[in-house]
């Protein structure tokens, strides 16, 4: 691979949603191993762009490339084969199964066929083995809990786990932090740290902007749809764009 490739990249992806400009004309580019923070307002087309990225919307007029492949309006399945995974801002669990068999599906992929060699092995042992190193204490058995009894923290953990699930080598993580304590974030930033160390790339999209900054080597800003500003957590505050655009909005 040409390490002058990017691992991402889009150029002018726009995407509107009756006559709202909800994306505009977004350019950026992420390499291997590079945690990129999206911020922005409420409503300034965050999520809008990873749901472009990761094939849930397709754009009205741009181009996305993985590793130099043009994906632009791909099935999120197929998305997925390549080794993108991402959270849901949302979290979507199958609530009636317990926490562990909520990482079968992403288990049983054809993603993690391929990567086994044809070989899935025991996907339970592997489905725990993933939720302990995100925080579920095995020996208090939470990971066989029905997922619609355990509380938010947990379910942000199942979501990261079940992106994980899939061996990707990008993941995209939809303001994981969100309604979580200090305390629970306190204890995830390792677990993105050691995403890290293993090589992933990752894109975080997050209003708690102290603990982003801290982790994040480049920070991307949004607003109503258009790019504004990109550089270092420092950089982008002290942005006149982005005074101006966080002016009056909640930043946490």
């Amino acid at each position: 691979m040409n390490d002058l490739i990017p691992l991402l990249k889009t150029s002018g992806v726009s995407k509107s949603f009756g006559g709202v400009l909800a994306v505009a004309s977004v350019s950026f580019e992420l390499k291997e191993g590079e945690l990129l923070g999206i911020i922005g307002p409420n409503g300034s087309g965050k999520t809008t762009l990873v749901n472009l990225v990761t094939g849930f919307v397709k754009p009205n007029s741009g181009r996305i490339e993985y590793r130099g492949k043009n994906i632009t309006g791909w099935a999120p399945y197929k998305i997925v084969s390549l080794g993108i995974a991402r959270t849901f801002q949302m979290v979507r669990p199958f609530y009636q199964l317990p926490a562990f068999k909520n990482l079968i599906v992403p288990l049983y992929s054809p993603r993690v066929k391929k990567l086994a060699g044809g070989k899935y092995g025991d996907r339970d042992a592997v489905a725990l083995d993933l939720l302990e190193e995100v925080g579920f204490e095995r020996d208090a058995h939470v990971s066989y809990k029905v997922a619609g009894s355990l509380p938010q923290g947990y379910l942000k953990r199942l979501e990261l786990a079940k992106s994980m699930a899939l061996r990707p080598d990008l993941v995209i993580l939809d303001e994981l932090f969100s309604g979580l304590s200090l305390a629970e974030v306190a204890s995830i930033v390792p677990i993105i740290e050691k995403l890290r160390f293993q090589g992933k790339a990752i894109i975080m999209i997050e209003h708690r902007l102290k603990e982003l900054f801290r982790i994040a080597d480049r920070v991307m800003v949004l607003n109503y749809g258009k790019k504004i500003a990109e550089g270092s957590g420092k950089e982008v505050m002290e942005d006149k764009a982005v005074k101006n655009a966080y002016l009056g909005s909640e930043t946490e």
